[in-house]
């Protein structure tokens, strides 16, 4: 096989549709626009949406809800990860340098999953209820910075 012996599947490639040469084609006279009206003419079109004048569906609808912008600006960190970090006093600057959060992360919440048998003094860093009985029950501490 060469590369200028490659072709398309068999009826993969169909011939352009010429519209508007005569009778015989079945797309002469109006070629497929139908009868008058604006869509019928060159140049003639409708933006999106739009019914004819009617108020559109997009602005009779009531506009409902809120993006946050910042929802993915604090990551979530497993106790595991405080655990395999094997550092003492850990930061968001520490969790971003060991690759434990994305570096766009604005901060940090610890969550209660995995397991943590070592102390560490948490400073800046966010936890749940449960995450924050397990740090304290090995001895570890919060900091609110």
């Amino acid at each position: 096989m060469n590369l200028n012996d490659i072709k398309p599947g068999e009826g993969a490639k169909r011939p352009k549709r010429r519209v508007g040469r005569g009778i015989g084609s079945g797309l002469g006279k109006t070629a497929g626009r139908g009868h008058k009206g604006q869509k019928s003419r060159s140049g003639g079109f409708h933006k999106v949406g739009f019914e004819g004048g009617q108020m559109p569906l997009q602005r009779r609808l009531p506009k409902r809800g809120f993006v946050s912008l910042t929802a993915d600006a604090v990551a979530e960190v497993r106790l595991s990860t405080l655990e395999r970090l094997g550092i003492d006093e850990i930061d968001i600057a520490i969790l971003k340098e060991a690759g434990a959060i994305p570096r766009e992360s604005l901060g940090a919440k610890v969550i209660l999953a995995g397991e943590i048998t070592r102390a560490v003094k948490l400073t800046g860093i966010k936890a749940t209820k449960g995450a924050r009985a397990a740090i304290e029950a090995v001895g570890g501490s919060l900091v609110d910075a």
